[in-house]
């Protein structure tokens, strides 16, 4: 069975790079923005540096990747896309970053943020953790708590209008004990529709199958044949 959670009116989703959403929690965008939820993604850099190929530059494909997920929001229903325009492969959780992920968190106020694993190394026995994949989710973690709730940390923030937001809980993908798991299979064929805008990153694979495997993995676990799983850590009441 699925876990019963209630659904955010406003959610952010905090990444490394254009298509990382659309990998690992794109089937949680897409069923919370069918059932009302207001979503924002917030992508840390452009992807610019994402190609081997000699006859593209940076420039050329940070244009391409950005149109890429802006097709693969309109596909999930997600109203807002934010780029932070940090340079791809290289990011670091600094105090820049967290202090604009703080801006962030305190202009669109959500409900929930959805990010990634900072201590996660690796995943299985085939894939070693992009290191901009860890330094995204170390720092908005620590732009959810303390930052953003906190009045006097970049208390230049307020300066500009933006008011401490306390955010309710945080999904983290990727973690080795997830406590969450969402059933995605009403909704994988649009996540990998998502995916699938992606081009410059997948071609034509197959992406429908690799997500069908992914999730039913997932799901394992609750004897769910395609999910996502979270570590979901409740960190103020909603009535706060």
């Amino acid at each position: 069975m699925t876990d019963e959670i209630t659904i955010p009116s406003r959610a952010m989703v905090i990444m490394a790079h254009p298509d990382d959403a659309e990998f690992v929690v794109a089937g949680t965008v897409a069923l919370w923005a069918q059932r009302g939820s207001a979503i924002c993604y917030c992508l840390c850099t452009r992807g610019d540096r994402g190609s081997n190929d000699p006859g593209i530059t940076p420039w050329a494909l940070a244009r391409i990747r950005e149109e890429e997920q802006r097709a693969a929001c309109a596909i999930l229903g997600v109203q807002e896309l934010v780029f932070l325009d940090y340079p791809d492969g290289t990011l670091e959780p600094t105090l820049a970053l967290r202090r604009d992920l703080t801006r962030e968190i305190r202009r669109f106020r959500p409900e929930v943020v959805i990010t990634t694993d900072p201590t996660a190394r690796f995943h299985g026995d085939h894939y070693l953790n992009h290191p901009d994949h860890r330094a995204a989710g170390s720092a908005a973690l620590d732009a959810v708590f303390p930052s953003a709730e906190t009045r006097y940390i970049f208390p230049e923030l307020l300066a500009q209008g933006l008011e401490p937001h306390r955010v309710h809980a945080v999904y983290i993908h990727g973690a080795a004990e997830p406590n969450v798991w969402i059933d995605i299979e009403p909704v994988l064929e649009i996540k990998a529709k998502a995916l699938a805008a992606h081009k410059s990153q997948v071609g034509d694979a197959p992406v429908l199958e690799w997500l069908r495997g992914m999730a039913r993995e997932q799901g394992r676990a609750r004897g769910l044949r395609a999910a996502e799983a979270f570590r979901r850590i409740v960190i103020n009441d909603r009535e706060a």
